[in-house]
Order: C-alpha cells, then structure tokens, then sequence
C-alpha cells in the first residue's frame, strides 16, 4: 500500500506539492506563535533596581489581604499612604536612613514621565555622576541620560508650581526611570511625604520599630519599591492576549482550509478511485491508500512546518520589539512543546481532512464514480448538511445569547474575535449550494452581453461546485476577518468616544500631558481665581471590593466634588441621583454585584481604608468606561490628575485666556472638551492596529498561498478541458480569458459570502451597543476589505491563468488525449 501510494504521489506531484505547501505553512504558523505565546509564560527575573545599595526599605502597605474560603487573596492598592514623620523618626533612630520621595516632573526637553528625587537617593541605586556636580540650591538639579546637559536651563512643572530649573550634573540613565535629582531640602519643599525610607539597620530591629501596616523589604523584595515593579508581568499579559488570539486564529485558518485543501484533493481523484474500484480495489484498500497518503504528506509538512516555526518564531519576536507590542528584553525561549504541538495538529488535520472524502470515495461504485466525474452533482452529503446546520445556529444561537444575558461580553477582544469564527465555518460548510447561486447572481448581468464568456464561466463555476467552493473558502475567512475584526475594532472605540463627548460637558479640560500624572497646584489655585469659571478637580483612585466572598475586584474610580462635577459632565445615571454623593456614600454602575439605591457596600479604599458606603447613584455600564465615584475624602493621597472647566456665559473668552496663560505657565495641557475626546480616544490605540494587523496578516498570508495551491490544483486538473475549448475553435487568449474570468467570480462569491458573516457579527456588535445604551454607528474598514478582495482576485487570476498558460503552449490535439 505504501509503494501504490508513493507512486501515486509521483504522478500526482501536482496535487500533492499543493497540499504540502498548505499544511507545512499551517504548521509553521502554529509553531511560530505557539513558542512566542509560551515565551509570554514567565517574566526574566528582576533584582532590585532604585535600592540596591540599601540594606532594609521600609514603606508603607500597598496590599489588600482577605482570607476566604479558598485561601488568602490579594490585591494591590492605589493610593498607599506616606510614611509618617513619628516612624521616619523612630527609623533614624536605629541607623542612618535616607527619604525617599517621588513626584512628576514636567517640561520642555524632559522625557516622558520625568519623575523628582532627593540627591541623597541616587546613591542607593547607585547612579554616578558622568558629568558636573551634584545639586546644592534651590532649582539645581541632576538628570539622568544624556539629553540635557550640565548648564542646560528649563522651564518645569511640579506639584509646588513652575520655576527655572538648571541642570547642574548628568548621571548614566539605569533605564528604568528619566529623573531629575534635586537637593533633599528642596525634594520635601515639593513632595513633603515620604514614600519610602531606606534604612541601614538589621531587618529585625526595624520590624520591631515600625509595627504592622508597613512592609519591611530586604533582598529582592526591595524590588517592589521600584516603580511600576509588575511592569515586566503586566507588559506580558496584553502580549500574551495578542500572541494567544492570533495563535487562535491561526489554528482556525490553518486547519479550516488545509482540511479544506486535502478535502479537495480527494474529490480531484473520484475518476482514479473509480478505475480503482473497477480494476478490483476493494474500498477498505482504496480509503487505506489515501489515508497513507495523507500520512506521508502530513509527517513530512509537519516536519518542515516546525522548522519553519523554529526560524520564524525569533523574527516575530524582534518584530513585535520593535513595534513596541512586546517589551524590549522580550526572547523566545527554549521551550519545544510548541513544536511537538504544531507537528501533532498537522498530522491530524492531514488525516482528518481526507476522512469524510476517502470514505465517500470507498462508498460510491465504479460507474458511479465515473458517471459522476464530470459534473459535481451532489454537492453535499446528508452529513455536512447536518453538521453546517448545527454550527452555523450555535454561532448564531451564542451571539443571540450573548446580547440577551451579557451584551458587554461582545465588546471584549477575546469574544469578537473568537465569535466570527463559528459563523465562518458554518458558512464554509454550506459554500457548496450557496456559491453555486451566488455565481448566478453575480453572473447574470454579464451573461446578458455579447460574448460567451461570461456564460462559460457561470455554468464551469456551476458544474464544478467542489472546486468553486474549494477555491472560495479562503476568500470567505480573510474578507469575514479583516471586515469583521477591524470593523468591530473601529466600531467599539467610535462608541467609546461619542460616549465620552456625551458625557463631558466642560468647555475645557486640563490634564498634566501623561496618563495619571499629577497637575500642579499652582494651576488649580489659578483656574479657582478666575472669576465665574465652574474648576471640578478629579482624583483617580480605586476601590476594591470583595465579589462573593472568594474573589478581589478593583474597580478605576473617581474622587470629585458632586456639585461641581455635575456642572461639567452629564453622567449616565439609571438609578439615584448623583448630587446625592457625600462621604458616606458611593456611586457605582450596573456591573456591580449590588447595584441597589440605598444598599451597604463593604470596600478597600485606594489607600488600604476599609469603608462601609451607601449606594447613592448607579451608572449605566456603556462601553465600560462609566467607573465608580466617591468624594475627596475617600480618595486620600490620591492627586488631581484632571480638571473639567465651565466657562462663565459673559466674559468666556476672556476666562479661557486667563485660563490659557496659566495652562502655559505650569505645564498644563488645555483642551477643548471635543478636542480631548478627540486625543484620549482615537479610533483604535497603536498597539491594538498593530495587534490586529499581525492576526490580519497571519490569516491574510496563509489563505492567500491556499488560494493559489487550491486554484493550480484546479486549473492543472482542467488541462483537457482547455483543450476542448481549443478544438472547438476558440483562441489562446479567450480561453485564458475565461479562466481568469472564472476566477473572479468565485473570488466574488467568497467575498459576497465573508462580507455577511461580517454583517451578522457587525449587527450583533450593534445590537450590544444599543443595549447598553451607546446608539454608535457602525464602522465598516472599506479601506482594509477592499485590499483584501483585490489581493485575493490577483492572486486567484494569477493562480489560474499562468499554470493555463503553460499547459496550452502544447498542441490542444496532445492535450484532449492525456489521461490522468
């Protein structure tokens, strides 16, 4: 059996070499994103980095701990609390200690996030100077890098107001952080509380000195005195979504159309199983040899896939480096069950595209099977009727659920990108009869002008429905992809920012350039002088409560002041009254577990404060924007962070110049409320387009190479048909005329196609909006669809019009006698 099936291999090469290429990239995609994903498993292991040289730091508690029924759970806070002056003092009294204290530092020439130290601090990381002096007076300063250099003057932002700033000294950047280091004096005439002391006493003593609420950190527990000290874990998770989408789609592709492709191999050969079966072969042998074939195929792809994977895995890495998606010390690593994965997929998808086809292939009898060689006349057996059936009304009956239970749902990455895929399938296994109308369709108009073409063409998509269907599954999932994933994308972040516009009624905003970043108080003193001018001072805090008695959720929040607040936004309120907001009480929105005006809740306030709040007011859910509210006093330690400004009706123009002027003087970014939706909500973020475009692209370069193996296959397996064109009388170029013209139908039937799957789950992204109370239009990337059908038509006409080409450089008389 194996020798017959090599032999047929090698008469076949055709056929064969196609299906290879299929599933040799199939794999190498699945290897490839497989071992990025498990790179994604396991952040590089971080020393201490601000702290080195310190022996003990000791700040206060940043964690939330609640015992539960299923263990101790945690939680990180917003706002952790200074540390006091009486634990500094008995701290200084065990050894000699150093303050630290961290506040932003804005300006022209300063890097992004610029942060302030005491100079006695720098020691402990330790940075030394390259370049002048340390600090000794008011507004000297030290700056890490090299962009400003020792004399260099500049106007900066701090918590205490803007003033003139020389740079004194320069120290090597540690590349964690752009500070300038200023005098210790003038670090606490800035930032007067203390966020963490370093202290140079045994760990045990200090334990005993400070008592519980502050955490007493030595060896690499110093760490989490760093900034941002999860940064390496949270830049991992949103590649780890990435890389664990697009592996998704990728496995969906890649098995879809190289069943597909095997699939159509098979049907390609009812002609030889029918001689086969007529020369004696029983159909347990015929479905054998197939499936050895199929093997054969499927160890060797396998195998080049997963070098392909194992070459093209550290490319994408450095890709995904160098687009900013992944951090920069981002690597693959040494795992290998990625490739045992892709290598064991392949081969299965190999063997389980051929199965129904080898088995209807074993089933039909000699005559049969010759008889029926011609023309498809059966398109689709009972089974596939069945099983499209039933996929297609789960797709259905899951997105219909999903907007009755929890229409939010369909607003996360992981659901609109997964949902598409159960309509793709259940419409792919249905192409058979529905191309064949759609061919029609599209056909009918041409076919009404002088010339045959147009005819031949509709009635050769007609008889070969297996081939029109093979050829149109790729087109169908790059256009329902590229349709649906950037349309959804662009969709949800257009309802995103009409709702904040609905939202903000302030006739300016002001914020300090970065997200979070503190403004200065000098600005908020100012815009409180203006004369008639509403000033509703924002502090993003958290809240944190426990879901269910198992489970920490912490949820972004804003401190405001109600009255104030209510004359520069207009909030979606479904429940209570938002005026009703004072200390004792909470606003929160619909996704909360206890959403009842009036209720109790239990929760952790940004600085580690337990509270017992009254609902007062319940917010819509939206896109999930709407947070939570509390007042200033609930929000300690927590700085302003924006400002929403109402202009007086008489004398605006003149406020908003008052305004202007002390927005310049301070370092403060003024902006219209429009023209602030506009900046802080952009139709899509950087990183999502480009995340988007590498599953695009996976699933757009893999379909395309199945399209053109899946339209040589056809066109080589038509050789004798050309010929038959030829002899009756039609020219070279008429006959490659409708090849191409042939393949543009099919190309438009699988667009036709991929653009309603499209539709349904554009509808349904809809529908969810609405439901949640965001009447947005849809966003349809004509652009991106556009691009995608053209570059499936060229490849499609390409594919079938040069191997064409070459078979009819041999006379049409040699051609209509070959036999396969």
């Amino acid at each position: 059996m194996l020798k017959l099936a090599l032999q047929g291999m090698r008469t076949r090469w055709v056929t064969f070499v196609g299906s290879f290429i299929a599933l040799a990239l199939g794999v190498g995609l699945i290897a490839t994103t497989g071992l990025a994903l498990a790179a994604t498993f396991s952040a590089p292991e971080r020393g201490p980095e601000r702290f080195v040289k310190a022996p003990v730091v000791v700040k206060t508690s940043d964690l939330v701990r609640v015992d539960t029924p299923i263990g101790e759970r945690t939680r990180t806070i917003t706002d952790p609390a200074p540390v006091p002056a009486a634990v500094t003092a008995k701290l200084a009294a065990l050894g000699r200690t150093v303050e630290d204290r961290t506040f932003p530092v804005t300006g022209r020439g300063l890097g992004a996030d610029t942060v302030g130290h005491p100079w006695s601090v720098a020691a402990l990381t330790p940075y030394a100077l390259t370049g002048g002096r340390a600090p000794s007076a008011p507004g000297e300063a030290v700056a890490t890098g090299d962009a400003l250099r020792p004399g260099t003057r500049v106007r900066a932002a701090t918590p205490r107001g803007s003033e003139e700033i020389t740079v004194v000294g320069t120290v090597a950047s540690a590349g964690f952080e752009n500070a300038l280091f200023f005098t210790d004096a003038e670090a606490a005439r800035i930032s007067p509380d203390v966020d963490a002391v370093a202290v140079h006493a045994p760990a045990d003593r200090v334990e005993a000195a400070v008592g519980a609420g502050f955490d007493v950190l030595t060896g690499d527990e110093r760490r989490r005195a760093d900034p941002d000290p999860d940064r390496d874990a949270e830049a991992l998770v949103s590649v780890n979504a990435l890389l664990g989408t697009a592996a998704g789609v990728t496995g969906f592709v890649s098995v879809f159309v190289v069943a597909s492709t095997f699939s159509f191999a098979v049907a390609q050969r009812r002609r030889e199983f029918g001689l086969l079966r007529t020369a004696g072969a029983t159909p347990a042998q015929v479905r054998r040899m197939v499936f050895t074939e199929a093997f054969v195929i499927g160890v060797l792809a396998s195998a080049a896939g997963c070098s392909l994977g194992a070459a093209g895995a550290p490319r994408l890495a450095a890709w995904m480096v160098d687009a900013g998606i992944a951090p920069a010390w981002f690597r693959i690593g040494e795992q290998t069950w990625p490739l045992h994965t892709a290598f064991w997929t392949g081969l299965f998808v190999a063997l389980s595209g051929v199965v129904v086809s080898s088995w209807r292939a074993g089933r039909i009898g000699p005559t049969e099977a010759l008889r029926e060689s011609a023309v498809d006349s059966r398109a689709m057996p009972v089974s596939r009727w069945l099983i499209g059936g039933a996929v297609l009304a789960a797709g259905l009956g899951l997105l219909a659920l999903a907007l009755l239970d929890s229409p939010a749902d369909l607003l996360k990455r992981k659901t609109y990108v997964t949902q598409p895929m159960l309509l793709i399938v259940g419409f792919a296994l249905f192409a058979p009869v529905l191309v064949g109308p759609l061919n029609r369709l599209l056909t009918w108009p041409p076919a009404r002008l002088p010339g045959a073409t147009a005819m031949l063409a509709r009635e050769n998509a007609s008889a070969g429905i297996r081939r029109t269907a093979a050829v149109a599954a790729p087109v169908v999932i790059t256009v329902a992809l590229a349709a649906s994933l950037m349309g959804t994308t662009a969709t949800i972040s257009g309802a995103k920012a009409d709702e904040a516009r609905e939202r903000i009624t302030a006739d300016l905003v002001a914020t300090a350039g970065g997200e979070g970043r503190a403004l200065p108080e000098e600005f908020l003193r100012r815009a409180r002088a203006v004369p008639g001018v509403t000033v509703s001072a924002t502090r993003s805090t958290g809240v944190t409560v426990l879901e269910e008695g198992v489970a920490l959720v912490t949820s972004e929040a804003e401190a405001v002041d109600p009255a104030a607040h209510a004359a520069v936004s207009r909030p979606p309120v479904v429940a209570g009254r938002l005026a009703d907001l004072d200390d004792d009480s909470i606003v929160v929105n619909e996704e909360w577990l206890t959403t009842e005006v009036g209720d109790r809740v239990s929760v952790w306030l940004g600085d580690g404060r337990t509270a017992d709040l009254r609902i007062a007011a319940v917010l819509a859910t939206g896109t999930g924007d709407n947070g939570v509210y509390v007042t200033e006093r609930n929000a300690a330690g927590a700085p302003v962070d924006r400002v929403d400004l109402a202009l007086p009706r008489d004398g605006a123009d003149s406020a908003a110049s008052v305004l202007g002027a002390a927005a310049e003087a301070t370092g403060v970014q003024l902006l219209t409320g429009d023209r602030w939706v506009d900046a802080h909500y952009p139709r899509s973020g950087e990183n999502t387009r480009l995340g988007l475009w590498l599953i695009l692209g996976i699933a757009l370069v893999y379909t395309c190479i199945a399209l053109a193996n899946t339209q040589m296959m056809a066109t080589s397996d038509r050789v004798r048909d050309l010929a038959s064109l030829r002899l009756t009388g039609a020219t070279k170029g008429q006959v490659l005329r409708l090849v191409a013209v042939e393949a543009l139908v099919v190309v438009a039937a699988g667009a036709v196609l991929g653009a309603v799957i499209a539709g349904v789950n554009l509808l349904g992204v809809w529908s969810a909006l609405g439901l949640l109370g965001v009447w947005s239009g849809v966003v349809v990337p004509w652009g991106t669809v556009a691009a995608v059908i053209g570059a499936s038509a060229l490849l499609a006409t390409a594919a079938s019009v040069l191997p064409a080409s070459l078979a009819l450089r041999v006379r049409p008389v040699e051609l209509a006698g070959t036999r396969e």
